[in-house]
């Protein structure tokens, strides 16, 4: 940021009397708020490092979605080309336990890959920048500008947690060797053996075709409005495509001086492959969330832009709450029970939403440990000394964390998680733990008020009103 709006705003704001109008204060505030976030006058040297940064993050990324990723076919050892989405969909639905290794190991060779293409030198750099801007190392330079608390703080509270959900995790992982015997516990075989055949079951009843229906069906039945935004949709899985589902602005939604309204333009994506089984219902979560995302930032209704822009001091865990809590709706056997159809409109079976819920519920907890295994990651990566960054100390590093967070090597490596390549999304994954906690407390808010969630007409009224108009003005 321009050191000179920063201190503009800061001489300004100063000289406001009281009784200034509130527009103007909130407007300043956030001003200087957002400046800070990006003040890098403090060292002269920053600003090269951070331009240095961006340089090899760019190549990285232009490197990794090149990447010619795949499996080899254990049976006649042809190479397939599939993205990371299709590999992990392969390994929840293929029958075939060779495949799903082979879809595995795929996964894994995107450790090596960004390892030895410049994550190396990114992390350093990274480090470098936080430390000349006065911070304790990246993971706590990026918390504390987009949560407004340090990194111990954060790990306070991940702590606990992890402490509290471990007894769970190690009842699961016996629960699910006592089931399927101890080859289910293998990285490869762990997603099918919990839901693999239910899988296939569901699958006619979570057509791709009608997902974009549904969720405007879904949401129009909530009230939520998108106040006037213009959305580009982006749904499909295709080569080069990035892997993982995202929602960005390129105009922010606010309210200007004159008092008209600047509706949000916003892009999305999903990454459906209609031929696979299995992805209908991957997909459709997926665009469940970034429809939340996109719903979120429509509606902040302030009078600056900066109030309703993506990054810090957005705070991550904030923005993910709502798109979680509409997302989990997909989840809810009443909302299969409504929306979820097969191409002839019979509803789905509560026989299969039944097998579907014994058959993950004892597991629940494994997708709270992955979350926070990145977390624990990028904490470790970015407090290893300069010196022992390195490809072959960061795959360690990622498979240690693997084994002591979520008690076995993970069906998604973390080094094939996208977000912690990306500048914007890396120490990011905090966010979804944190708000994984907060969509529970949502749920149960609207539970006890209205006693529904599913086609609860007061939901995107109260959701507007309590968590998007304000924007980033309150703190998660």
């Amino acid at each position: 940021s321009d050191p000179k709006v920063l201190n503009k705003a800061k001489e300004l704001r100063a000289s406001l009397p009281s009784d200034a109008p509130s527009d103007l204060t909130k407007t300043l505030d956030i001003i200087i708020r957002t400046c800070q976030c990006n003040d890098m006058s403090s060292s002269p040297e920053a600003k090269t490092v951070r331009e240095e940064t961006s340089k090899i993050e760019s190549d990285l990324e232009m490197a990794r979605n090149a990447m010619e990723l795949g499996y080899k076919d254990p049976s006649t050892g042809e190479f397939h080309a599939m993205s990371s989405v299709g590999l992990r969909n392969l390994m929840r639905a293929s029958p075939d336990e060779a495949t799903r290794k082979a879809a595995y190991e795929g996964l894994r060779s995107i450790g090596l890959f960004v390892c030895t293409h410049g994550f190396v030198d990114i992390v350093k750099k990274r480090n470098q920048l936080a430390k000349k801007l006065g911070y304790v190392d990246y993971y706590d330079y990026k918390v504390t500008n987009a949560e407004g608390f340090n990194k111990e703080k954060l790990f306070e509270i991940l702590d606990g947690l992890e402490e509290g959900t471990r007894p769970l995790l190690e009842k699961g992982r016996e629960e699910l060797w006592a089931r399927f015997g101890e080859s289910a516990l293998e990285p490869w075989n762990t997603s099918f053996m919990m839901a693999g055949s239910v899988v296939k079951k569901m699958d006619p009843y979570f057509p791709f075709s009608k997902s974009v229906e549904r969720y405007i069906r879904s949401y129009a039945a909530l009230k939520i409005s998108y106040a006037g935004a213009t959305m580009n949709l982006d749904l499909l899985d295709r080569p080069k495509k990035y892997s993982n589902g995202f929602c960005h602005w390129p105009k922010p939604a606010w309210v200007k001086p004159d008092g008209s309204w600047q509706p949000s333009v916003a892009n999305f994506t999903s990454l459906a492959d209609p031929t696979a089984v299995g992805s209908g219902l991957t997909a459709l979560t997926t665009l469940m969330h970034e429809a939340g995302h996109a719903a979120h930032m429509a509606n902040v209704k302030q009078p600056s832009p900066l109030f309703s822009q993506e990054r810090a001091p957005t705070s991550v865990a904030y923005a993910e709450n709502q798109s979680m809590f509409l997302d989990s709706l997909v989840g809810d056997a009443a909302w299969r029970a409504k929306y979820a159809l097969d191409l002839d409109g019979n509803p789905i079976p509560f026989e299969i939403i039944e097998e579907e819920i014994r058959a993950t519920h004892a597991f629940a907890v494994f997708q709270l440990r992955a979350m926070l295994a990145v977390s624990y990651f990028e904490k470790a990566l970015y407090e290893l000394p300069e010196d022992m960054v390195t490809p072959e100390t960061i795959e360690a590093l990622a498979d240690d964390i693997e084994l002591k967070i979520q008690g076995g090597f993970s069906p998604r490596p973390i080094l094939s998680v996208p977000h912690i390549v990306s500048d914007e999304a890396s120490c990011y994954y905090q966010g979804y733990t944190l708000a994984e906690m907060s969509v529970h407390q949502t749920r149960d808010f609207f539970k006890e008020r209205d006693g529904f969630i599913v086609d609860n007409p007061k939901i995107g009224p109260s959701l507007t009103a309590a968590y998007w108009e304000c924007g980033n003005s309150r703190p998660f």
